[in-house]
C-alpha cells in the first residue's frame, strides 16, 4: 500500500503564487445565480489539491451550494485536526473601481490582487501547501485530518448547522478546529483571534397612511413614519453612547488585564485609527478606549434607513413606510436569543402611536471565546490537545515571522464558530491571515506575499509538531 507522501503530485507542489492564481480565476459568488460555473470551478479546484495530498473527498449537497469534506486518515491513536475555509467569495462589483480585473490575479509589489485573494482563497493555499511540504518532509505524517470548504460563508453559511448536525458524529473525532478566516494589524505582526463576536440581525418597518400622501394637502394632520422612527431610533442609545436596553449588558465578559496588555501591544495607535478611518474623534460606550470597543464591547448600530422619496430635487409628501436595518455584536456572555427578544420587546413597546410596526428577525449567532493556556481565566478542565495546538502555534509563528503573535479578541463574527462548538463541541484556534491593507470585500482585494511565504513555512512546523506524540 502507498504511502501517503506517495500521492502527492506535482499539480500540488506548484508554486503557490500560481495555485492562488488559478483559484482566485474561479469567480465563485455565492449571492450570484449566474456564478454556477464559478462555484463548481472553485470547488472542483479545491478538490483536485486535496486529492494530491492524499485526501479522500466528497461533495455533501446542501439546498444551496455543497460543501467539500475531505478526510486523510491515518490512526485512531494519532492527533486529528479539522481544518474550515470556505470557496465562495464576495460580489466584485463596482468592477470599475478595480485596477485590474477581479478574476485576473496580478503581483503588484508585495501583493496579489483579485477577488478572493484574502478571503479565503488565500489562507487555504497556506494550509494546503504547508501540508505538502510537511508531507514531502515526512510521507507518512501521523496526523489525522479532516477538511471542510463550504461555499455560503459570505451569505450566513445558511447550510452549515444542518451538515454539522448530519456529520456530528464524524467530525467529533477531531481534537479541535483549525481556521484562518480572521485578520491582523500587519505582514508581520499576526493575531491568534480568541474571540468573536456574536450577531443579532433585524429590520423594523413602520407604516402609516395606506399610500404616500401630499404634504400639504395631508401635512399636520398623520404621524409621518419617518418622524416616528427618528424618534423611535433615537430611544436606543443613552447620551454617553451605552445602549438603552434594560438588561444589554448583564452577564458581560469583562476583559481581564492580560488581554488589555495584549492590546497595549498592537503597533496601531487610536491616532493612527482615527487617521485611517478619517474620524475627528471617537464616541465609545463607558469604560472602553476606542481600540477596546471594538474589541471588548457590544453594540447596537443602526446600518440603514430609509423611506419616503430618495431621488434628484423634490417631492413634498408624507412617506407611508419608513424602514431601518438594525444590527447588534454580542460579547462573551451575552446570548443572541436573548438580546433579540429584548430588542424587538423595546421597538415594539416604544414605538410612536400613529404608525404600525413591523419587525422581520434575520438570525445571527452567538459569541465565541476561547483563553490560551496559562491565563488568568484559562478554564481549569481545558483539554491538553488545545493546550499543545496554542503552544505549537506560538512557536512555528514566532520563528517564521519573527514575532511572537498576540492573543486578542476580534470585532467581527463568524458564527459557524459557535456552531461548532454548540453542535460538534469542538473548539478552534483561530489564525488571522489578512490585514486590514487587504480591502476584504471592497475593490482591489489583496494578500500579502510574505504571509503567503512565511504562513506556509510556519503552518508546515505545525502539522509536523502535531503529528509528535
Amino acid at each position: 500500500m502507498p504511502t501517503f507522501g506517495e500521492f502527492i503530485k506535482v499539480e500540488a507542489m506548484k508554486d503557490p503564487v500560481e495555485l492562488l492564481s488559478e483559484y482566485i480565476a474561479h469567480a465563485s459568488v455565492s449571492t450570484d445565480p449566474n456564478a454556477k460555473e464559478g462555484m463548481r470551478g472553485a470547488i472542483g479546484f479545491a478538490t483536485e489539491r486535496l486529492k494530491e495530498l492524499g485526501f479522500t473527498v466528497e461533495e455533501v449537497p446542501t439546498p444551496l451550494h455543497p460543501i467539500l469534506l475531505a478526510e486523510r486518515l491515518t490512526s485512531p491513536e494519532d492527533p486529528h485536526v479539522l481544518i474550515y475555509g470556505h470557496y465562495d467569495v464576495q460580489p466584485s462589483d463596482p468592477d470599475k473601481l478595480w485596477t485590474t480585473p477581479p478574476y485576473q490575479a496580478e503581483i503588484r509589489g508585495k501583493r496579489i490582487y483579485g477577488r478572493g485573494s484574502a478571503d479565503n482563497k488565500g489562507p487555504q493555499i497556506v494550509h494546503m501547501a504547508a501540508l505538502a511540504k510537511a508531507l514531502e518532509e515526512n510521507p507518512d505524517l501521523a496526523l489525522n485530518i479532516t477538511w471542510f470548504i463550504e461555499g455560503e460563508e459570505e451569505i450566513g453559511s445558511p447550510s452549515f448547522r444542518g451538515f454539522l448536525k448530519t456529520y456530528k458524529d464524524r467530525l467529533s473525532a477531531a481534537d479541535f478546529v483549525l481556521l484562518s478566516d480572521t485578520g491582523s494589524p500587519s505582514a508581520d505582526q499576526l493575531v491568534v483571534t480568541t474571540a468573536l463576536r456574536g450577531l443579532v440581525s433585524m429590520e423594523v418597518k413602520l407604516t402609516g397612511p395606506k399610500m404616500d400622501l401630499h404634504s400639504g394637502i395631508h401635512g399636520g394632520a398623520v404621524r409621518n413614519p419617518i418622524q416616528a422612527l427618528s424618534t423611535l431610533l433615537a430611544t436606543l442609545h443613552n447620551e454617553d453612547g451605552s445602549v438603552n436596553l434594560p438588561g444589554f449588558y448583564d452577564g458581560v465578559s469583562l476583559p481581564e488585564d492580560w488581554e488589555r496588555e495584549e492590546l497595549s501591544r498592537l503597533p496601531w495607535t487610536e491616532e493612527e485609527y482615527a487617521k485611517f478611518l478619517d474620524v475627528d474623534e471617537f464616541f465609545t460606550a463607558p469604560g472602553y478606549n476606542a481600540l477596546e470597543a471594538v474589541r471588548f464591547g457590544p453594540t447596537l448600530e443602526i446600518n440603514g434607513i430609509g423611506g419616503g422619496f430618495q431621488g434628484e430635487g423634490q417631492k413634498t409628501v408624507i412617506p407611508s413606510q419608513a424602514f431601518a436595518k438594525l444590527t447588534c455584536r454580542l460579547v462573551a456572555g451575552q446570548s443572541a436569543d436573548r438580546i433579540e427578544s429584548l430588542l424587538v420587546k423595546a421597538l415594539q413597546e416604544r414605538c410612536p402611536s400613529g404608525v404600525r410596526i413591523s419587525i422581520e428577525t434575520h438570525g445571527g449567532g452567538d459569541p465565541y471565546f476561547i483563553v490560551p493556556p496559562n491565563r488568568s481565566n484559562t478554564p481549569a478542565d481545558q483539554s491538553p490537545e488545545i493546550q499543545k495546538g496554542f503552544s505549537v502555534l506560538e512557536s512555528a509563528i514566532t520563528e517564521s515571522f519573527g514575532k511572537r503573535p498576540l492573543y486578542l479578541r476580534e470585532g467581527g463574527s463568524v458564527p459557524i464558530i459557535a456552531d461548532l462548538k454548540d453542535i460538534v463541541g469542538l473548539d478552534t484556534i483561530m489564525v488571522g491571515l489578512f490585514t486590514p491593507s487587504d480591502n476584504l470585500h471592497a475593490p482591489d482585494e489583496s494578500f500579502h506575499l510574505d504571509i503567503l511565504n512565511n504562513g506556509i513555512s510556519a503552518f508546515a512546523k505545525v502539522f509536523a509538531e502535531l503529528a509528535r506524540k
